[in-house]
């Protein structure tokens, strides 16, 4: 069995991993801010002051780092954009020169990132290999998978789970639509034409773990080979909502509402495919988004 080092444990994709892990009998060490939350395999650092329990990371077969700031819990003022931006470069760069400097390096850093790489990219299929976008989301996430770099020099492979939209119960996307479709008054943002890369929770989950056990480095979507525009998937929440989706909803609404963060969570395009997980032979439980949708409400209505 495998001793994993994990940060970002308390988020919605991190708990589930630690869960996934060690029902399989793997050893997991929290990486945490709060000494009084750590256990006894765990480790805490101080983004502030740059430090962490680095002894304790010795000797760890593989580190997954997911802490960041929540880049939609509030609205974007100057102050909110660089708490995410270092966040999450910040962290990684400790992660990274902290492995880097250890007798016995992990052989693995899974280094989260997100499909905010490319942009707003209208209908253009998005591979691994195309460029990053130049809006704010993808400087962070250029940034952010650069601050790996010192573990990547120091000979440790380095992938970027580029992760989309995650359909779970306590997600991001079913907290902000979930009362509204409800009432009645969920529809398409604008034209609906703007695709959606999402993935269930349980392929989140599944395809890090994929990259803990794999050989992939360098930028990894995880994405749903099926990308959905906004239309389909509003039809697909009203499906399984057995809801009316007929009200549009203007796209300066939502501006309104939610300023900058709302703008680009709701109204960018990107077509991304999971190509480098396809080729490796990963295989989807989720496919479809009706299926992953189902399954996150239903559990989140306790059935």
């Amino acid at each position: 069995m495998s001793r994993i080092a994990v940060t970002g444990s308390t988020g919605l994709i991190g708990e589930a991993l630690v869960a996934s892990l060690t029902a399989d009998g793997h050893t997991v060490q929290r990486v945490v801010r709060d000494p009084g939350k750590a256990g006894p395999d765990d480790l805490v650092w101080d983004l502030r002051a740059r430090t962490i329990e680095r002894d304790k990371l010795e000797g760890v077969d593989g580190v997954v780092h997911l802490a960041g700031e929540p880049i939609g819990a509030s609205r974007w003022t100057s102050e909110t954009k660089r708490r995410i931006h270092d966040s999450r470069t910040a962290g990684t760069r400790l992660i990274a020169m902290t492995l880097a400097d250890l007798a016995a390096p992990p052989a693995v850093l899974v280094s989260g990132s997100a499909v905010g790489y490319y942009g707003d990219r209208g209908d253009e299929v998005l591979t691994e290999s195309s460029a990053a976008g130049d809006d704010f989301l993808a400087r962070v996430t250029r940034d952010w998978e650069a601050a790996a770099d010192p573990a990547r020099e120091a000979g440790i492979r380095v992938a970027h789970p580029r992760t989309g939209v995650v359909i779970a119960k306590d997600g991001p996307l079913i907290e902000k639509v979930e009362l509204p479709f409800k009432l009645g008054v969920g529809g398409r943002i604008g034209n609906g034409r703007q695709y959606v890369p999402w993935i269930s929770l349980e392929d989140e989950v599944r395809a890090l773990r994929f990259l803990l056990d794999g050989d992939l480095d360098g930028p990894v979507n995880l994405v749903a080979p099926n990308p959905a525009t906004n239309r389909e998937l509003t039809e697909a929440l009203g499906t399984v909502m057995r809801r009316p989706t007929l009200l549009p909803i203007p796209p300066f609404a939502i501006k309104a509402l939610y300023g900058e963060m709302g703008d680009t969570l709701a109204t960018v395009s990107q077509r991304v495919q999971p190509t480098r997980l396809l080729d490796a032979g990963f295989t989807f439980s989720h496919e479809r988004l009706v299926d992953a949708l189902r399954v996150a409400l239903r559990a989140g209505s306790g059935r």
